[in-house]
């Protein structure tokens, strides 16, 4: 009867179970520790902590937060931060309102210090930061898509379209710009990108109409010079 591999891993699980007992643990408490013994450290040590919350849950971060990996660390604040936007969101779409930190605690499960912190400081988080950076990414996707309904007459679309490559273009502070401005003159009336922004949705809707029925009259007119010299 083979009892040996059992005994070693009472022992290696006797270990572990110590090492989670202790009130913090240490790099210097992991010397002696295998590589083996680790991992199965770090999957109970997960498990533990999916079964937390709150104030029971920061006691447990803090008594691991030595000997966690970095992107242990990035992966709770990604938790975190789904959480507590998932809660506010869902919120603030039934009752219209923002949320208070209570409930936001009730509902994520995080203790209100957490929640206290990471609503303070998530802008200045590396995860935020990279996480912005990909809906930069995606800005000119959406830039080519509004594009596109401005062209097909949509005024709406065109004076989002003005503002976004407004936004785009700014320059910093101290910088010499030749602006190019961006506007429709009809005779004498020049009707600028400002303007246009000043302008309510009746009166940008009117221009729309009046813009689609001369294009429309347009098209008549062409069509018409095209029979007559055919």
């Amino acid at each position: 009867m083979n009892t040996k591999p059992t005994t070693l891993a009472q022992l290696s699980n006797k270990k572990i179970d110590n090492l989670l007992a202790l009130e913090k643990i240490t790099l210097k408490d992991l010397e002696g520790v295998s590589d083996p013994e680790r991992r199965r450290l770090a999957n109970k040590a997960t498990k533990i902590l999916a079964k937390l919350t709150g104030t029971a849950r920061d006691n447990f971060l803090e008594k691991i937060e030595q000997v966690m990996p970095g992107h242990a660390k990035n992966d709770i604040w990604e938790y975190n931060h789904a959480v507590i936007s998932t809660v506010i969101s869902n919120y603030m779409h039934k009752h219209g309102v923002m949320p208070g930190k209570s409930t936001i605690a009730e509902e994520t499960g995080l203790s209100r210090p957490t929640i206290d912190k990471h609503l303070i400081a998530y802008r200045q988080h590396p995860e935020f930061i990279a996480e912005m950076e990909q809906f930069k990414l995606m800005s000119n996707q959406i830039l080519v898509n509004v594009f596109k309904y401005a062209s097909n007459g949509d005024i709406r679309a065109a004076r989002l379209y003005f503002e976004m490559v407004g936004t785009l273009n700014k320059q910093p502070a101290g910088t010499v710009v030749n602006a190019q401005n961006n506007y429709i003159q009809i005779n004498n009336t020049i009707l600028s990108q400002e303007k246009l922004k000043q302008l309510s949705d009746e009166q940008l809707t009117q221009i729309e109409n009046i813009v689609t029925k001369k294009e429309y009259r347009l098209s008549e007119t062409v069509a018409s010079q095209m029979l007559l010299r055919s």
